[in-house]
């Protein structure tokens, strides 16, 4: 093959591009060929969302693959913590899932992983397969390349995750599910009857549940203010308990109260910490730097350790894999699992938080409203700004000289011992992301938020 531009769809720690001049069939089988040369793979798992363009891309990546004389394992229909399960469980050489979960409808992407369901950072492997793809200087090609239906690893994968939850300690509770017309509802529809089958007390009302890649309910991603209706409503007009919504590929889940009332990640992080550690106790919990005080505040009060890690997934996942955290999350409803290959899933959220309220015999709000009052939150602002670095520096310059504590892991953290912010570049799209947050003073959040937006957007 021939030499072809940059490829701009290659972000920090996967891969998102526009369709047509970003991301294409061409391009979708540079990269499943440059991934087989530089993983060194002979099976790769291949899985797909429900997009249009997912399948004809799917393709190409394995074309790409077999071309390599990889033999491709291919999941079909799938969710990306699928294939993260089935590279592990199948001991594949690699797994890449065609995604762009919550993108825009013109958008498509990948998640890849190498064996172990390992990420693949800029330095282990991302670089090259991106200079290989573009170079297009590919080995001679392979004997051998096959494509193998692995779609049957769906049941051992449900069995993984009934190891997450007690059905013996869950009471009788109606929750609403929200598949967002993605990928969920047939991987649900499997553990819904594995949890049947085990007698749990559980009724399950489904919405928006048939997967359907024109999204007539616009494009899951339920952290949109604007969507956040199609699920708090049925919630409150079915009677249910709680609500559960996921994005596209279902690898993030977001959580609703019997009033509809959305939970913010930063909170969900803490209960999910407190599901583990009141199991567990002395383990240690990941979380990003973005929202905190709540997270280390539960961590500390049931006796575990917090740790500190960059946000997204690739760098989560390796701290969690070189601490043995048990569990990591991020605000933005990105959950990591110990005895899940150290990978995220929208699925075993949903089992642990059904627990976790039956056992404590109390609703989702009532759970949080305390935990709410005490460390109120701004929940995540964006910004688009034109010169990200100077924007920076602008804050900096304000804020930094009156800062009891900083911290540079991840963008610009300043403490002020009764609130604190951070302040990063986003790793996936042109935006400044704000978060701030205070103890038990929710008009010093709103305070400082108006102050700092006038800066930003000076």
């Amino acid at each position: 093959m021939t030499r072809i531009p940059p490829l701009t769809c290659f972000k920090a720690y996967d891969i998102r591009g526009r369709l047509g001049d970003e991301l294409n069939e061409d391009i979708a089988e540079r990269i499943g060929r440059a991934f087989a040369e530089v993983m060194g793979a002979k099976r790769v798992v291949l899985g797909r969302d429900v997009r249009p363009t997912s399948e004809s891309l799917a393709h190409a990546v394995a074309r790409g693959l077999m071309a390599a004389g990889v033999e491709v394992l291919d999941l079909g229909l799938s969710g990306t913590e699928e294939t993260y399960f089935a590279t592990t469980h199948l001991g594949a050489d690699g797994g890449i899932c065609v995604t762009a979960s919550h993108n825009p409808m013109d958008y498509n992407g990948m998640k890849m992983v190498k064996s172990g369901s390992a990420p693949i950072g800029s330095a282990d492997g991302m670089d090259a397969i991106k200079a290989l793809a573009e170079s297009g200087e590919f080995a001679a090609e392979q004997p051998g390349g096959k494509i193998t239906d692995a779609s049957g690893t769906r049941p051992a994968y449900v069995e993984k995750l009934m190891e997450f939850v007690d059905v013996s300690a869950l009471t009788p509770l109606k929750v609403l599910v929200n598949a967002g017309h993605g990928a969920a509802g047939p991987t649900f529809d499997a553990i819904a009857e594995a949890l049947a089958a085990r007698n749990a007390p559980l009724e399950f009302i489904r919405v928006y549940h048939t997967p359907d890649g024109s999204f007539p309910a616009g494009i899951p991603n339920p952290l949109l203010d604007e969507n956040q209706p199609l699920t708090a409503d049925p919630v409150v007009e079915h009677g249910a308990d709680m609500g559960v919504a996921w994005d596209g590929d279902f690898d993030r889940c977001f959580f609703f109260d019997h009033a509809g009332g959305f939970i913010p990640g930063e909170y969900v992080v803490g209960l999910l910490a407190e599901a583990f550690l009141a199991k567990e106790p002395g383990e240690k919990i990941v979380h990003d730097p973005r929202v905190v005080w709540a997270t280390q505040a539960v961590v500390e009060e049931m006796g575990g350790e917090a740790v500190q890690s960059k946000c997204g997934h690739s760098h989560i996942k390796q701290v969690m894999r070189d601490t043995g955290a048990i569990y990591g999350g991020e605000m933005s409803a990105h959950h990591y699992f110990r005895d899940f290959m150290a990978c995220d899933s929208g699925m075993i959220p949903m089992l642990l938080m059904i627990e976790l309220v039956c056992r404590r015999g109390e609703s989702l709000k009532d759970i949080l409203a305390e935990r709410r009052a005490a460390y109120p939150s701004s929940g995540e602002v964006n910004f688009r700004v034109k010169d990200q670095a100077a924007v920076i520096a602008r804050i900096e310059e304000t804020y930094a000289p009156k800062a009891e504590a900083r911290d540079e892991m991840d963008g610009l953290s300043l403490s002020f011992g009764d609130w604190r912010f951070n302040l990063r570049a986003s790793n996936t799209e042109p935006l400044l992301r704000l978060n701030i947050e205070a103890h038990g003073k929710p008009e010093l959040v709103a305070e400082k938020l108006a102050e700092m937006r006038a800066l930003i957007e000076a």
